[in-house]
């Protein structure tokens, strides 16, 4: 990687960027409606890599736990490290935000996800059946929780 990696808060200007990498991303991505309410409640975050958006990641932060509820890096820029990147910053964030430990849902067939955040220190919990739509049907969620405080 080259170019330098930088961060901002999302705003609703950032939609349309964020709906397209959502959508080239994901086989049931989050709509225009999810993210907006996002931004109304929760930690919404853009990645940059040099000057080009390359991905997004929004979480909720309350007393004392956070809920990562998306992290996505566009196809064409994914395999180079940046969701760790990005998983990084969103850990950073929450443990500003005074969050003690951090729990997620990812799809039972996310394997490259699951890796993600199995290297990043997250341990499986649990599952939840039928929690995701999938193509012909629903599909298990993998519950992951990481501590963050040392």
């Amino acid at each position: 990687m080259t170019d330098a990696v930088s961060f901002r808060p999302m705003t609703e200007a950032d939609l349309d960027a964020v709906l397209k990498i959502e959508f080239a991303a994901f086989s049931h991505p989050w709509t225009r409606g999810i993210f907006n309410d996002s931004l109304k409640s929760y930690d919404c975050w853009l990645m940059f890599e040099g000057g080009q958006q390359v991905g997004h990641g929004v979480i909720n932060v309350i007393v004392g736990e956070a809920h990562l509820l998306n992290i996505t890096v566009k196809p064409e820029s994914q395999g180079r490290g940046l969701g760790l990147r990005l998983l990084e910053h969103l850990m950073e964030r929450a443990r500003e935000l005074q969050a003690g430990e951090c729990f997620l849902e990812v799809r039972a067939s996310n394997q490259s996800a699951y890796r993600l955040y199995e290297r990043y220190g997250f341990n499986e919990i649990g599952r939840r059946r039928d929690y995701y739509p999938a193509v012909g049907g629903r599909e298990d969620a993998l519950v992951m929780a990481c501590t963050l405080i040392d």
